[in-house]
C-alpha cells in the first residue's frame, strides 16, 4: 500500500508541477495586465513544486529524505504509456470521423 501513496503522490506532483508551470507560461504569454502577475505567479509555483519533486524523488539534494526513489520511473512510464495509448484512440477515433 505504501507504493501505490508513493507512486500516487509522486506522480500528481510531477504533473501537477508541469500543467501549472505551462499554464503559467501560456497565461504570462497572452495575458496582459494582472494577468501576466498570475501567469509569474503560477510558474513560481510549478517551479517550487517542480523542486520539491526533484528532491523528494532523490535527484537534486534538498535537505529531505527521499521518498519516491524507485517509484519515479515505474510512474513515469505508466504516465507516458497512458499518453500514447489515449493518442493512438484518439487518432483512431479522428480518422473513423474522418471517413464516416
Amino acid at each position: 500500500m505504501e507504493f501505490l501513496w508513493s507512486m500516487f503522490l509522486s506522480m500528481l506532483m510531477l504533473v501537477f508541477s508541469i500543467a501549472i508551470l505551462l499554464a503559467g507560461i501560456f497565461t504570462a504569454y497572452f495575458g496582459s495586465g494582472r494577468s501576466r502577475a498570475v501567469g509569474g505567479i503560477l510558474i513560481l509555483i510549478g517551479i517550487v513544486v517542480l523542486i520539491l519533486f526533484l528532491g523528494y524523488a532523490g535527484i537534486i539534494s534538498i535537505g529531505v529524505e527521499p521518498l519516491f526513489r524507485g517509484t519515479v520511473a515505474s510512474g513515469v512510464s505508466a504516465v507516458i504509456g497512458a499518453i500514447i495509448g489515449a493518442l493512438i484512440a484518439l487518432g483512431i477515433f479522428l480518422a473513423a470521423i474522418m471517413k464516416a
